[in-house]
């Protein structure tokens, strides 16, 4: 039984520390974002990863946009998939800079949201309380053993909830996506054309 018991420690002690080690890596970025440090940013950015979660909530919005107007054939919603997936690309391309990348999540706010659409916010990680471990442990969770989503908003807010997604690279961790609020996704998403 003491075995047993030790094992269990052994095993609580290092997935406290895998976690640990990513809310660490998560604390570095927001005290980048906070300083405005858009080099540090990006060094602790996976920007292929973010592009491609960023594009997939886009064209995931536009696809919801045109089917509340008609139903959307599967042959269609691959192809919309396949070009969607390229424009949002193109468009994501343009916002994730290291200096705007940092702007949004120090901000909340992505500059290039559709002319005539209603300004969309995410809550800002700069306002994340970082030494709130309870907040931050309990809002987490894993989507595989190497990529955590840490709540960038403690959860308050349905409409404005996001998520910084970490990703484990080697002996590092770096952000490798952002769940974005659905208003944001369609702010967005409006910047792409329906057909």
């Amino acid at each position: 039984m003491r075995r047993f018991i030790r094992i269990v420690a052994i095993l609580l002690f290092l997935a406290a520390a895998y976690v640990g080690w990513a809310l660490h890596a998560f604390a570095q970025l927001a005290e980048a974002v906070r300083s405005g440090d858009g080099a540090a940013v990006a060094a602790r950015t996976n920007f292929t990863q973010l592009t491609h979660s960023l594009s997939d909530q886009i064209v995931d919005a536009y696809l919801k946009r045109i089917s509340a107007t008609r139903k959307i054939k599967p042959m269609e919603r691959m192809l919309i998939g396949g070009y969607g997936g390229a424009v949002a690309d193109a468009l994501v391309h343009k916002l994730l800079t290291p200096e705007v990348l940092t702007q949004v999540l120090r901000t909340g706010e992505f500059p290039a949201a559709a002319e005539g659409a209603p300004a969309a916010r995410m809550s800002a990680l700069h306002r994340l309380d970082i030494g709130n471990l309870v907040s931050l442990v309990s809002g987490l969770h894993f989507i595989t053993p190497v990529r955590i989503a840490i709540p960038a908003d403690g959860g308050r807010d349905p409409e404005r909830r996001a998520a910084v997604i970490m990703h484990r690279e080697g002996w590092s961790w770096r952000l490798a996506g952002i769940e974005l609020p659905p208003a944001v996704a369609q702010s967005l998403a409006a910047r792409l054309p329906v057909r």
